[in-house]
């Protein structure tokens, strides 16, 4: 006698198929908020070595990383740590985290054209710690097509997720001198930063003793608000001010932000606002302080505390129940 062959039916091979679907479903956002939760605590950890790296630079050189000149600059390796240096915070910090060598390409080079070559490769090239992995990890991104004053022009340039505090104050910037030369003339008309009340900025030289209000009550580095769009690998350079250029440059919006009223930090979005921290994160971006300490901030946060967190002297509390 024939046997009969077990099989599945037309209709329960649907059920089964619907049910995987299900739970595919159901299981895809727990995937999806498991992979964000790692992403977070990796950028939590980029920032607490930002934090630590800061205070090596304090520890050697006795003040936080000075600002720089203005975004038309690249740092440069022979012109020291001080006022004198083109280069932002971040070029300044290579060296605390495991990056001399590059810090140092060009060093000594007094054939010119080799020393802008020099300092075009350091426009390009990426380090890790700089990128919240939420956002775009770390590969390069359009460039601003603007003329540099001590490196070539280049389609695509290294970009940070974290910016510096610059206090409560914008002074504004500029591209800076037009030589070496002239940028270390006593005489050359810098804008006036007197009054600044950040970590770093625009030829700055703070250190940890002018942080009055204390350690832990003032913000060090934090992730930048980024208009959705320029994260884009293939997006225009120009798409977001404060995300169109290298994060080796002297003191502009690229890395730098601001605690002013009304700079309160905001998720990524179409809006551009290059002043203001901010992250992709849902609930608020990490911002790492004096003390070492990493902390998330919410989008909702009272405007006049987080004025308060970005002036390291002011002298007024912050606590979040004040």
């Amino acid at each position: 006698m024939p046997r009969n062959r077990e099989a599945f039916t037309l209709v329960e091979l649907l059920v089964v198929i619907s049910i995987i679907g299900l739970l595919i479903a159901l299981l895809l956002p727990a995937v999806q908020s498991a992979r964000e939760s790692a992403r977070r605590l990796q950028c939590q950890n980029h920032l607490k070595q930002l934090g630590i790296a800061m205070s090596l630079h304090h520890d050697a050189i006795k003040h936080y990383p000075t600002g720089g000149w203005g975004w038309s600059w690249v740092g440069d390796p022979d012109q020291g740590t001080g006022v004198n240096q083109p280069g932002g915070w971040v070029y300044n910090l290579l060296p605390y985290v495991e990056q001399s060598q590059l810090w140092a390409l060009g060093e000594g080079e007094q054939d010119v054209a080799k020393k802008r070559a020099q300092a075009t490769v350091v426009l390009r090239t990426t380090v890790e710690v700089f990128n919240c992995p939420s956002r775009r990890g770390s590969r390069l991104f359009p460039h601003s097509d603007a003329p540099m004053t001590n490196a070539e022009k280049t389609p695509m340039a290294a970009k940070s997720d974290y910016a510096v505090n610059a206090g409560d104050i914008d002074f504004g910037g500029g591209r800076g001198p037009s030589s070496i030369a002239e940028g270390i003339k006593p005489s050359y008309n810098w804008n006036d930063f007197s009054q600044a009340t950040g970590i770093s900025y625009l030829r700055s030289k703070v250190s940890i003793n002018q942080i009055a209000d204390g350690t832990s009550n003032t913000y060090l580095i934090g992730e930048k608000y980024v208009s959705t769009g320029a994260s884009d690998s293939n997006s225009e350079p120009v798409t977001d001010q404060g995300d169109d250029q290298s994060m080796y440059i002297g003191y502009d919006l690229d890395t730098y932000r601001w605690t002013e009223l009304g700079f309160t930090p905001l998720r990524d979005s179409e809006k551009n606002s290059p002043e203001r921290f901010g992250s992709t994160h849902e609930s608020g971006p990490h911002l790492v302080f004096a003390d070492g300490s990493v902390r998330s901030i919410s989008y909702q946060v009272d405007g006049e505390i987080h004025r308060r967190l970005g002036n390291r002297q002011d002298g007024l509390p912050t606590d979040m129940e004040e």
